[in-house]
């Protein structure tokens, strides 16, 4: 499995951004997907997870109401929007599949494949 995010950039705070993730292969529709960041000095953290059916989703609770999640499983693609971003929104976004389990979850080692990030940076 290859991932791909993109759709990273610039934007000031209470901006918008929409990130993509596209995936490689015919078992997209299989994998939870899951999207992760990681700040300037700080530890990976998980930011939202999508089921396989794009029925079920889980965010963390800093994203809640901001950040939409959601996958086209026609295209190989998973989305993240963003709204009303923050200065600490700042971030190397990544996107990640879980091949095995069936829920969406926060638990980064078990996510199995990940794509390079895409930064996203919210001035003030």
């Amino acid at each position: 499995v290859q991932l791909q995010a993109s759709g990273g950039g610039l934007v000031q705070a209470g901006g918008s951004l929409r990130l993509s993730c596209a995936a490689s292969g015919r078992a997209f529709s299989r994998y939870v997907m899951g999207w992760f960041r990681q700040a300037p000095g700080k530890e990976r953290e998980f930011v939202a997870s999508i089921s396989r059916g794009n029925s079920t989703t889980y965010y963390a609770d800093g994203v809640k109401g901001r950040f939409t999640i959601s996958r086209d499983n026609a295209k190989n693609t998973m989305y993240l929007q963003m709204i009303t971003l923050k200065p600490e929104d700042t971030a190397v976004y990544y996107c990640a599949a879980d091949t095995n389990r069936f829920y969406p979850h926060s638990e980064a080692l078990n996510y199995s494949y990940w794509g390079p990030g895409t930064l996203v940076t919210v001035s003030s």
